[in-house]
């Protein structure tokens, strides 16, 4: 069920407010740096949300499956009764706290409480710096994180992760660009292209840099920048032709501004699949109703209205996986 803020407030979910991005992409958040389709035209459906009308999606009633495997895997919630989940808040849509409110919103905290909402639990949100989870999910200070984590080797040597959604890295153009595709070495030949300095996306477009210069072609110029107004800058006054960086906070930015449009999709992971997952303490039986729960909302249609809203439907999966491949240790 979708509740709109002001039906979430009337019967008590802590529903909040979303704040538009200006001005093209945003740039300097990368979660995963460290580590790691074409837009659809705007239409009566797809364009900017007002916000009044942002929604949340919950269950009305628990997941009786989800239930029984909980009650069966002996995990006790650091507090009786209710599921604590850690969010970093950021940026739109993945996370963050509109101005006047103290809950997080976006997809990840959507998740969470859909997955307590499925448990037959009470949704206890708990912002957190992303420096700080890991040692929170470890210490049991929190249950569960749904922040954008990446699935990686070295990481499930210490957590139990349920898959999500795909970690992509997008191409941004300005919306009045003549590049209308970038899916590989050959398209970026002799653009200029803004990326996020130690970040994954880098070592793409250097790899493929690598590719061009062997056939002897023109590579790309990469450009960085030290924060995300630069950036916009250099795009809309043409100096540079691309961005390319996280999918998630690109799109939503291109929604809600105009200024920008997709061109091309990359594995967060390149050349691996690098899956999106909610995570908790390795071996504490929480993972497995937790995918059982994740399975239900796919299946049963939340999943996607969570997407739909926050305009991340390109980065659908089509099942929860329990301790996915994850991107090897560096």
């Amino acid at each position: 069920m979708a509740l709109s803020k002001k039906q979430g407030i009337a019967i008590g979910v802590g529903v909040v407010a979303v704040a538009a991005i200006v001005g093209g992409v945003v740039w300097g958040v990368n979660q995963n740096a460290p580590a790691e389709a074409a837009a659809p035209d705007a239409t009566e459906e797809s364009a900017n949300v007002a916000t009044d009308d942002i929604q949340w999606v919950r269950l009305d009633e628990p997941v009786a499956e989800a239930v029984e495997a909980l009650e069966a895997s002996g995990f006790e919630p650091v507090e009786p009764g209710k599921l604590t989940v850690a969010h970093s808040a950021y940026v739109p849509p993945l996370g963050y706290i509109p101005e006047g409110e103290t809950e997080a919103a976006g997809t990840e905290p959507n998740i969470g409480a859909l997955i307590a909402d499925a448990l037959g639990l009470e949704y206890n949100p708990v912002v957190v710096a992303w420096a700080d989870w890991p040692l929170g999910i470890q210490s049991g200070k929190y249950d569960l994180i749904t922040s954008n984590v990446t699935v990686t080797e070295e990481r499930k040597e210490l957590y139990d992760f349920a898959s999500y959604r795909e970690d992509l890295l997008g191409f941004y153009v300005k919306s009045d660009s003549d590049i209308e595709n970038i899916e590989e070495a050959a398209d970026i030949s002799g653009l200029t292209i803004a990326v996020g300095s130690g970040t994954n996306q880098e070592q793409v477009l250097l790899a493929w840099n690598e590719e061009l210069e062997t056939a002897g072609e023109e590579p790309a110029e990469l450009q960085y920048f030290d924060d995300n107004a630069a950036t916009v800058l250099a795009l809309q006054s043409g100096r540079i032709d691309a961005t390319f960086g996280p999918n998630a906070t690109s799109a939503w930015s291109a929604r809600e501004t105009g200024d920008t449009k997709l061109v091309g999709l990359v594995p967060g992971g390149w050349p691996l699949t690098a899956n999106i997952a909610a995570a908790t303490a390795k071996g504490n039986g929480l993972i497995e109703p937790v995918g059982i729960a994740l399975n239900h909302l796919i299946e049963n249609g939340q999943y996607d209205e969570v997407l739909k809203i926050w305009d991340l439907e390109s980065e659908r999966v089509d099942e929860s996986l329990i301790n996915p491949p994850g991107l090897p240790k560096s």
